[in-house]
This record gives structure tokens, C-alpha cells and sequence, in this order.
């Protein structure tokens, strides 16, 4: 059977078994990740559900290894020592994520453990490759690391956005893959597999949701997207000329939606002298919301958004070869004029975030 074949009926395995795990937990388990009413966590929903999407990400992701040799291995090659060190950091951020949900972790335990997160990817040899200085990569990496693991959890903040908004960017990666002829990878297998629990989840996570993808979801896509945006956005394999700028823009307008909300947040929060780490209903999610457009409407939004910046994304690291400051010009305008449109919205809807 062709590989190609065999690529696609694992992907739609994927999202069978997504489907089922998350319809099977839905009707057993109905208090994971539900916080007591006493709590300070605000969610953007007045109704309590379980927070199981994460579950089905993490089976998923230990099924794609798993299955890998026996399907995809047409090289015979073992997992080396960098990916294991994938496999051990999102294992990690999916347990804390899991302790969270289950406990309400304090912020500075979440935060040691995204460090360490970063750190362990730089042992293991996944680190930005940018800069001259070691130092400066290993430092930009965890920087990278933290900042995603956070920004994945605090834009789950609304039915659907933060699952479709993962579905572009980790479908983002695959076709840079295609592009860099990698079918028989564990990586792909792994990025196949969590295209499909995306996608499973995704039906019970619209508007209206059944579900979240809790802490336990966040943490552990924030830390694998992370660690594939490195290997695959920050450090593409092209024969391109080299640019800072461009190395930059690259994972910059992939992650377009969780980088600007996050930054729009922090600054609004950080104004009224308020933790950036309290949850509250001033995102730009909910922003977009005030201004009459329904969950359902914003979640078209965000989608559009994300798929306009994977196919620039998609069109430079597959067809510009020649990097010019004219094409930075034009790429960082984009980001702005979306950043600044956002953040403008935001703020005057302020008093109704309140």
C-alpha cells in the first residue's frame, strides 16, 4: 500500500478515535477541570463542563508513537535522543496541565514547569537557531517555550477558538513538511495524529461546546507547537537566503492570534495594576463579541485570520527564495494594522469587560 495511503487512513483513524475517547469520556467523567464556584478562574461560559479535550490529545499523541514503526517506518530509523526529548516535555506539560485541572496549581509551579520544559528541549537539541550566541538561542527558546504554553492557555478562552486556531497552525507545519519531502518521519506521524484528535475534539468543543480542552489541552498543545515551531518555523529546512527578519516573521504570523491576545491582555491587565495570570473577559475574543458578533461569528473571524497568515506563511517558506526588505516591510505592516486593529478594538470596549 502507497504511503500517501496509509498517511490518510491514519489520519482519518485519528479523528474516529478522537470522536469516540471524547464521547465515551463526555458521558463518564462530568467533573475534570470544573472549578468550584468560590474560585477566582472566569470563563467566558456561565455553564460548568468537563475540561476532557486534553485527554484525547495526549492518548493520541502516545498512539501516533506508538504506531509509527509499525506503519509509517519505511527508513527503520529509531527515535533519537532529540525527539525523545519532544515526547518527555509534552508528556510533562500534559501532566501539569492534568494537575491543574484537577487541582488548581499555583501560577509559579505552572511556571517552573514551563521553564523546565524549555530548558529540556535545549538539552535534548531542540533550540532556535537564529542568533551567533548559544546563550542568546538557549534564552529565546525557553522565552519561546513559556510564552506559547501561556498563550495557548489563555486563549482558550471561548468555544472553538483555540482548537481551530491549533488546527491551522499544526496544519501549517504539515504542508512545510510536504514541502520538505518528509512523509516517513515520526514527526509527521505525530503532527497527522494531532490533526485528527483536532479535529475530533473540534465537534464537541463549537459553539455551543459539550466540553474544554481544560489546562490538560492547553498545556500540552502549547508546549508540542512550540517544540515543532522550532524544527519546523524558526529553523525551516530551505534553501532560502538567511534573514533575521524573516526567520522571525516566520513563527511571528503563525502564531498570530495567540501572540496578539496575549500581548492585548497582558498590557490591558497590566494597566489596572491586575495578574496577567487571572482569568477575566477582556480578550479579544470577548472584544470582538461586544461589538455584536455572536461566539459562533468571532470564531469565523479568528479562523479567517489564522488561515490569511498560514498561507503567507505557506507562500514564503515555499516560494520566496531571496529575502528583501521590501517583503518585510509588507509582512510586519500586515501584523501591525492587525495587531493595532485588535488591541484598538479592545480598548474601547474596555468598560464592558469589567
Amino acid at each position: 500500500m502507497p504511503f500517501p495511503i496509509k498517511h490518510i487512513l491514519f489520519f482519518v483513524g485519528a479523528i474516529l478515535f478522537s470522536f469516540l475517547i471524547n464521547h465515551i469520556l463526555l458521558r463518564f467523567v462530568k467533573t475534570l477541570g470544573i472549578r468550584n464556584e468560590s474560585e477566582t478562574h472566569i470563563r467566558w461560559s456561565s455553564q460548568v463542563k468537563p475540561a476532557l479535550g486534553g485527554l484525547t490529545f495526549y492518548i493520541v499523541f502516545l498512539l501516533s508513537i506508538t504506531l509509527h514503526p509499525f506503519i509509517f517506518s519505511y527508513s527503520g530509523k529509531a527515535i533519537d535522543f532529540q525527539f525523545t526529548g519532544i515526547i518527555g516535555v509534552t508528556s510533562l506539560g500534559f501532566l501539569m496541565g492534568l494537575a491543574d485541572d484537577a487541582y488548581n496549581t499555583k501560577p509559579m509551579l505552572k511556571l517552573f514547569t514551563q521553564i523546565l520544559c524549555g530548558v529540556l528541549l535545549v538539552y535534548s537539541g531542540t533550540y532556535i537557531q537564529v542568533f551567533e550566541s548559544d546563550i542568546v538561542n538557549y534564552s529565546l527558546t525557553i522565552l519561546w517555550v513559556v510564552g506559547l504554553m501561556n498563550s495557548i492557555n489563555m486563549l482558550d478562552n471561548m468555544d472553538g477558538i483555540t482548537t481551530i486556531v491549533s488546527l491551522i497552525i499544526a496544519f501549517t507545519i504539515f504542508i512545510i513538511m510536504l514541502n520538505n519531502n518528509e512523509f516517513d518521519t515520526i514527526s509527521m506521524t505525530v503532527v497527522i495524529g494531532l490533526l485528527g484528535s483536532l479535529f475530533g475534539f473540534l465537534y464537541f468543543n463549537w459553539n455551543p461546546s459539550k466540553m474544554y480542552m481544560g489546562d490538560t489541552g492547553s498545556q500540552y498543545l502549547g508546549v508540542l507547537l512550540a517544540a515543532l515551531s522550532i524544527n519546523y518555523l524558526w529553523n525551516p529546512i530551505t534553501t532560502a537566503e538567511f534573514s533575521i527578519s524573516r526567520q522571525f516573521l516566520i513563527p511571528i504570523l503563525s502564531f498570530i492570534i495567540p501572540i496578539i491576545d496575549t500581548t492585548t491582555v497582558v498590557i490591558k491587565r497590566a494597566r489596572k495594576g491586575n495578574s496577567p495570570f487571572v482569568g477575566g473577559k477582556d480578550h479579544t475574543t470577548h472584544h470582538l463579541s461586544y461589538l455584536g458578533f455572536t461566539e459562533k461569528q468571532v470564531a469565523v473571524i479568528i479562523t479567517l485570520i489564522s488561515i490569511v497568515s498560514s498561507v503567507i506563511v505557506i507562500y514564503v517558506v515555499s516560494t520566496i527564495k531571496v529575502w528583501s526588505h521590501f517583503y518585510t516591510i509588507v509582512f510586519v505592516a500586515y501584523f501591525l494594522i492587525l495587531f493595532f486593529t485588535l488591541f484598538y478594538i479592545a480598548n474601547k470596549n474596555i468598560d464592558k469587560s469589567e
